[in-house]
């Protein structure tokens, strides 16, 4: 092993670490609160969560061994196997994000209707559709020999050895990445464009508000104006760098693996192993990310998350008041009547 791929290496292991524990801690914070799992982000959340974990736990350890022993990491059949997974819980991923996206869109877009344009028995719907999405084009990849190890990523990934159905592989590939990874970014534009373009009005709404308040208050003191003006600039930047991370770790993460792979296509194109496993790695990256992006840094799995670390340590952080009902999960209410 070189310094790059020793490098690669603890790239994946930091990953693999990453991802499993953030993952796990947004299916603990599904299973300790109900009302997460009531809510229909929850269902979005959960399947997510679950091909990010089967991805930290089968093909990112595969890969590695991939990288460290220059070989093929196990027998045909269960490198097929393997291949088989990261087509389909990866294509999963892609679509549950955009299946987020439209969630969000019709909770900001509509919020009066969200419960009757978005319901529990919809996302369902939604989910199922990304698992048959994924399963078919997972399948006829496997049913035409199409999966086997890859040298360039270093990894059991869509690989063609017979250049009889060189033709055919194109098409497929082709197809593939624009039914998972151009049709997921679109929706995700989109969507989160007309949420911040909602945003940015109810923002300035607000603002008018705000300076028509400040106006009015002529004796005021200039630090509060000041703070208030702050708070202005504040609230614009929030909703522009959330969707940014939204969008911008979607394309970082998935498009140099995608275009490499369409780019490969071509007959006078050599792709670098060196590249082929970088961008390797920003795919397997959106997995770690994924759980703080869309679950983690909200304020309702922090509280879940909180209490019970506190259930662990025999501690009740939320003492016992009369303002039990503004908790936010039943578990929050179960510590209250015990202390």
């Amino acid at each position: 092993m070189d310094f790059a791929e020793i490098l690669f290496a603890l790239f994946i292991v930091v990953i693999v670490i990453v991802s499993l524990l953030s993952n796990l801690l947004v299916l603990l914070c599904l299973i300790h609160s109900s009302e997460i799992r009531r809510q229909v982000p929850g269902v979005f959340t959960m399947n997510l969560s679950f091909c990010n974990i089967l991805i930290s736990v089968l093909n990112m350890p595969s890969t590695l061994v991939g990288i460290v022993k220059h070989q093929q990491p196990s027998g045909d059949c269960l490198c097929r196997t393997l291949s088989f997974l990261e087509t389909f819980l990866t294509a999963n991923s892609m679509l549950t994000m955009a299946a987020l996206s439209i969630d969000r869109w019709i909770a900001v877009v509509f919020p009066l209707s969200y419960s009757s344009r978005m319901r529990y028995r919809d996302a369902l719907v939604m989910v199922c559709y990304t698992w048959l999405h994924s399963f078919t084009f997972s399948l006829i990849p496997l049913l035409f020999s199409w999966f086997d190890y890859s040298p360039i990523y270093a990894s059991c990934t869509l690989h063609l050895s017979k250049e009889s159905a060189q033709i055919k592989f194109t098409v497929f590939t082709i197809v593939f990445h624009s039914t998972s990874f151009m049709l997921s970014l679109v929706i995700l534009c989109v969507t989160y464009l007309k949420v911040l373009k909602v945003a940015r009005f109810h923002c300035k709404r607000i603002d008018i508000i705000t300076m028509q308040t400040l106006f009015l208050l002529v004796e005021i003191h200039p630090s509060v104006k000041q703070r208030c003006i702050a708070e202005q600039k504040r609230r614009k930047q929030r909703a522009t760098k959330k969707i940014s991370i939204f969008i911008g770790s979607f394309i970082i993460c998935f498009a140099p693996y995608v275009i490499t792979r369409l780019t490969e296509l071509l007959p006078f194109v050599d792709v670098n192993r060196y590249w082929g496993i970088v961008s390797k790695c920003l795919t397997y990256s959106k997995a770690a990310s994924d759980p703080f992006a869309y679950s983690l840094l909200r304020q309702q799995y922090k509280k879940v998350l909180v209490t019970v670390a506190n259930r662990l340590v025999k501690r009740d952080l939320y003492p016992s008041s009369g303002h039990s009902s503004s908790m936010d999960t039943e578990n929050d209410y179960s510590l209250q009547r015990i202390s």
